[in-house]
């Protein structure tokens, strides 16, 4: 598979407001992806609106084709400069980057967006330009497989003055942090929560200022084939289980009665293991040449109430660990950090044992829980396909 842009983001909210003053944008198109990061004129709702204004203008316009100087142009005469503090309401920085990794960057009083390339910190050159007075950051260049660019609002760099730091964890700092960090963690999405967390460690839990992360990386696309749930019409399963293996990604099988009909057309050996317990979640299953069998339902259920603290929280740690070996921790592991792409195989068959009136109502809901799994997934910027068997 060819490489792909793994795009996130993670904003902190200024201690005591409900709404946040940083905006992002990102769209994608048919040429590549356009992010916006905008920082509004101070807190709470009017920054939410300035900031708001000012992405939905550049990304509208920028995914309808109007060219980037047009769209600098429009921003900048939208928005007033105060008339107090002689500063622009919003500043903003706009990534468009193509899907061979081509990227323009526009850059408006923002701090420096920071390219890391091989565990260190890449400088690109810049150009300025003047437009309506104010002075306009450009630059273009291309992304590497591995590369991670990352841009932060200024409360990324403000964090921990009048806390634990005096004067703020610096752009330098997080640079250092930068360089250290990310070539440690696959997904976009773990580098933009471990960024964030410390800055929430570094504000003491109080943040002083909004606080907004957008990491863009560009990784190798990896695709995991999931098969649930037994097809509708029994006569398909040599067919299904053929198409299922043809595919690219790594293989998973969450269900018994899946599993079953998986080992048998491939004349392999299911064994359930029994080295490990959990009491809250079946164990798991070997077959030779799938990667992951779990149970079905129960554990889906799991995975999708695992992917949604996953996104509600910093600390990585609480949802899942390397070592965890259970099938629920197994699968979301796999799903955050193994795949760009997942093509579920959901099999529309009725099972039996599911229509107890004994068993809690969740079993009764198998298409929900992957309706559930699909929209998560594509909350986490996973290019999701469904095939019902």
């Amino acid at each position: 598979m060819t490489y792909v842009m793994d795009v996130s983001s993670e904003s902190l909210n200024k201690y005591g407001e409900e709404l946040c003053g940083d905006k992002v944008e990102i769209n994608h198109t048919k040429d590549g992806t356009i992010i916006v990061l905008a920082d509004g004129l101070g807190s709470g709702v009017k920054a939410n609106i300035l900031a708001t204004l000012t992405t939905k203008i550049a990304a509208t316009m920028l995914t309808e084709g109007v060219s980037l100087d047009e769209t600098v142009d429009t921003i900048m005469n939208t928005l007033p400069v105060c008339s107090v503090r002689k500063i622009a309401y919003s500043t903003f920085t706009i990534i468009k980057v193509s899907h061979e990794g081509n990227v323009y960057a526009v850059e408006y009083d923002n701090p420096p967006f920071i390219l890391i390339r091989n565990n260190r910190y890449w400088e690109i050159k810049k150009r300025e330009s003047n437009i309506n007075g104010r002075i306009i950051k450009e630059s273009n260049f291309s992304l590497k497989p591995g590369d991670t660019l990352t841009i932060v609002s200024d409360g990324v760099i403000h964090a921990g003055v009048g806390a634990i730091l005096n004067l703020g964890w610096q752009w330098d700092n997080v640079k250092d942090y930068l360089e250290k960090t990310s070539s440690k963690e696959k997904c976009s999405k773990n580098i933009s929560k471990n960024l964030i967390e410390v800055c929430q460690n570094l504000y003491e839990n109080k943040p002083g200022d909004d606080t907004t992360v957008v990491t863009i990386k560009m990784r190798k696309g990896e695709e995991i084939d999931l098969f649930t749930g037994p097809p509708k019409d029994k006569s398909n399963d040599p067919m299904v289980i053929k198409s299922f293996m043809e595919g690219e990604g790594k293989k998973v099988v969450c269900g018994g009665t899946a599993a079953n009909i998986v080992a048998r057309e491939l004349k392999e050996e299911l064994v359930v293991n029994m080295d490990f317990y959990d009491p809250d979640i079946p164990p798991t299953a070997t077959i030779n040449g799938i990667e992951l069998v779990t149970e079905g339902v129960l554990t889906l259920c799991k995975v999708v109430e695992k992917i949604k603290k996953y996104m509600n929280t910093l600390d990585i740690n609480t949802v899942y660990k390397p070592r965890d070996k259970d099938g629920a921790s197994k699968l979301v592991k796999m799903l955050i950090e193994d795949c760009t792409h997942l093509h579920l195989w959901v099999g529309k068959a009725i099972n039996p044992a599911h229509q107890n009136t004994d068993f809690p109502i969740d079993l009764t809901i198998k298409l929900k829980v992957v309706d559930e799994l699909v929209e998560l997934m594509k909350k986490l910027g996973k290019h999701v396909k469904i095939t019902y068997v």
